[in-house]
């Protein structure tokens, strides 16, 4: 193309930007960013004039009232942590509860003087404050102007005024900073950032306009001030303990508490609801997605962290998370529903861990736990994918659900094991534990799947050389047997099986399962005949290093003799029902006559299993047999939890506030080979902050002692508990329970 003589030709493409990428921001999409920081603050002028000013400034202020000193009654025999329930934190900073009043002193330079001085107490939370998202909230204890919390001037002497504050019962839960500010004329004089006048705000449990409310003082003492808790495992039939020491008031642990929240992102206006704090919170507690505490491991190797089972409380893993921004090695179940508790608990929501044994898992929510049997009887391990875990903790907290229609408040399931996505995330809940019991699987949020949990049948299917595939046997009863959580008030446990479903067989049942098929958990339908030939295997207790004899009654209740070709498998499992590796096969033919029983005998010796011992020590025996006169299929399942040898842990007598004690931890190697990289970890709550100590040999035979001095910060019964970890030995442990006197 010609132009006058000049020639133009296609320009080329312009040239690939250099340096690094501009920084992305939300300009252009809101005026001012999200603010998901509890950490970050903006400053605040110290004078805020009300025009411009004169060719001189502004007048001297010294006439009008101006503040000394401000007083924030923090300290532990005071007034506002006592009527909080905030006594036990070990922080510097004032500690209260939304929804109930408390006070602050206010030095002025003069008296206090109603008619003519007009000042107002300022809170706020996170970057960008603003009144109206309710991270700016000025209160005006004379009345003046209403705002969302309520102020009023509880008493005067001299120059000094005490102002009481009462926070909105649905305010932003966090760490607030706060001003006095003070009218003049000219503009408004306040208070210079200073974070001796910090204050956290929490949920309040025992104030009724609060989502969190719980009625039962006994219950609020348990599941928001309680620090000593039992998690329960094992197996259904031989149920073990675990203590955990929470720690929710030890230093540092509310602010990594908040940290999580900053870490997650979580807007600042989102704080204040129990809903999408226990939501977001599920998904931070696990690693999954978001960096974050904790790294889930079951693979029996933790080299490169600390063994799950070798934890005894929820402080150092919270304190390290929130000092070094990286997720802390490693986690199972328990270890995650744990940690959770202690942040519910810390920001006062009232929680609980629950063990739920025989967990229906990667079941997909159709009710449905698929083994896959040869058409001789014999398992296919390759093709049976589902598992049933000997037992899962979770955690269940305490909150209104006004999301939901009415009836579906008070406890709710949440779940920080990540185990399968939700809304894209790791995550579980809040599910509503009514809506569980009453098939009302449809309610946000996850219902679906905790009510698998609790619910799915397992069903035996024959397989076919064609690869067809046949129900055999259907057992409604096997999963979600029974659910366990601590007892209020003491160290027993508490059976709420009852709170998650109706009895079994019962109508309630039957409709409520009809109920969550409607809503898609579909379950298995057919009803085969069962066998007239029952197997039986028998509960055992056995400790590591045993040798045992298993023995399987066949009782037949039929009126002719039957003959069953029977296959015994013996595996080590993780907790999780996943083999680590099969120690035992057995096949053999037992003749039954009839209306008799016949009992095989089949020996197990410790240098079969002892080589393949994963952490919790578990042995499965799975039995499975054809009825030939029949066809029809029979099985057993049976979990043995190997018991594992005790520490042995004292403390010294005559304890006594702020006076030394010392506690001992004993062990004896019991096996005749030694056990190599060994640590021993022992706390208690207002006792002793966590300690360790690691012992690189301990021959076999031999013995260690570790005795060490601590101080207690209260008086009370608690409990000093231990645990002893290696490679090649876990899940030892032991506890004292030692009472403090004032």
């Amino acid at each position: 193309m010609s132009v006058q003589g000049a020639t133009v030709t296609p320009s080329s493409a312009p040239p690939a930007p250099s340096g690094p990428p501009p920084k992305v921001t939300s300009r252009g999409r809101s005026a001012v960013p999200v603010a998901s920081s509890n950490s970050d603050t903006s400053d605040v002028p110290e004078f805020e004039p009300f025009g411009l000013p004169g060719p001189r400034g502004f007048p001297p202020l010294t006439e009008f009232l101006d503040i000394f000193d401000v007083d924030m009654m923090k300290r532990p025999n005071e007034i506002n942590k006592e009527q909080h329930h905030t006594s036990f934190f070990n922080s510097n900073d004032l500690i209260v509860r939304r929804g109930q009043e408390f006070q602050v002193k206010i030095n002025f330079n003069r008296p206090y003087n109603p008619a003519q001085d007009k000042f107002a107490v300022e809170f706020i939370i996170g970057t960008s404050p603003h009144y109206s998202k309710g991270t700016y909230i000025p209160v005006f204890p004379n009345k003046e102007r209403l705002t969302t919390w309520e102020g009023r001037i509880a008493n005067t002497s001299g120059s000094t005024v005490t102002v009481a504050v009462t926070p909105a019962a649905n305010c932003i839960v966090g760490k607030y900073h706060m001003y006095v500010a003070v009218m003049t004329p000219f503009g408004i004089r306040r208070t210079r950032r200073d974070d001796s006048q910090n204050l956290y705000i929490l949920f309040n449990p025992w104030v009724a306009e609060d989502a969190v409310f719980l009625d039962d003082e006994t219950e609020r003492q348990e599941c928001v001030m309680n620090e000593m808790g039992i998690i329960y495992h094992g197996a259904f039939d031989d149920i073990s303990e675990r203590n955990w020491n929470y720690g929710q008031f030890n230093f540092g642990v509310l602010d990594a508490c908040l940290y999580i929240m900053d870490r997650s992102e979580m807007p600042i206006t989102n704080r204040g609801d129990p809903i999408k704090v226990t939501r977001k919170a599920s998904a931070m507690l696990n690693s999954r997605d978001d960096e974050g505490v904790l790294v889930g491991n079951w693979s029996g190797d933790y080299t490169y962290g600390v063994a799950p089972t070798s934890w005894t409380g929820s402080t150092d893993i919270l304190i390290s998370y929130a000092r070094s921004k990286m997720p802390v090695c490693y986690a199972q179940c328990w270890v995650y529903a744990a940690v959770f508790n202690t942040f519910l608990r810390c920001l006062g929501i009232p929680s609980r861990v629950v063990t739920n044994y025989y967990s229906a898992h990667d079941n997909d929510g159709n009710l449905k736990t698929d083994i896959i049997l040869e058409e001789s009887g014999r398992i296919d391990r390759n093709r049976t994918k589902d598992s049933i875990w000997n037992y899962h903790c979770w955690n269940e907290c305490y909150m209104a659900r006004p999301d939901l229609p009415t009836g579906f408040g008070g406890w709710q399931v949440v779940d920080a094991t990540p185990q399968e996505t939700s809304d894209g995330l790791y995550r579980c809940g809040p599910a509503s534990v009514m809506a569980i019991k009453h098939g009302q699987t449809c309610y946000p949020f996850d219902a679906s799947f905790v009510f698998a949990e609790v619910n799915s049948d397992v069903v035996f299917y024959s397989r076919s050389k064609d690869g067809t595939m046949e129900p055999v046997k259907v057992n409604r009863t096997h999963v979600g047997r029974m659910v366990l959580t601590k007892n209020p008030g003491d160290m027993t446990r508490r059976d709420i099986t009852d709170q998650y479903k109706f009895p079994e067989g019962s109508t309630e049942e039957r409709t409520v399962l009809e109920k969550a098929e409607e809503y898609g958990c579909k379950r298995e339908a057919s009803e085969p005949p069962p066998a007239d030939v029952d197997l039986v295997l028998p509960a055992l207790e056995i400790s590591v290093g045993d040798d045992f004899e298993l023995s399987l009654e066949f009782i037949n209740r039929s009126d002719e003799r039957r003959i069953v070709d029977t296959y015994i498998s013996g595996s080590v499992v993780f907790y999780t029902g996943v083999t680590a590796a099969e120690f035992l096969f057995r096949n053999t033919t037992v003749t039954i006559g009839p209306n008799k029983s016949v009992k095989e005998l089949v020996v197990v010796e410790s240098k079969h299993y002892m080589k393949h011992l994963v952490e919790q020590a578990n042995l499965n025996f799975i039995a499975t047999g054809k009825v030939k006169e029949t066809g029809q299929i029979v099985t057993a399942m049976k979990v043995v939890p190997l018991r594992n040898p005790k520490l042995s842990v004292t403390v010294s007598e005559g304890g006594k506030v702020s006076e030394e004690m010392t506690a001992t931890v004993e062990f004896t190697n019991p096996f005749t080979f030694n056990l190599e990289g060994v640590y021993v970890r022992m706390e208690g709550p207002g006792l002793m902050l966590p300690k360790l100590k690691y012992y690189s040999l301990i021959p076999g035979g031999s013995s260690l002692v570790w005795v060490e001095f601590f101080t207690p910060q209260r008086a009370g019964t608690s409990r000093v508990i231990a645990t002893l970890d290696c490679p090649t030995l876990r899940q030892v442990h032991g506890q004292a329970t030692v009472t403090i006197e004032a």
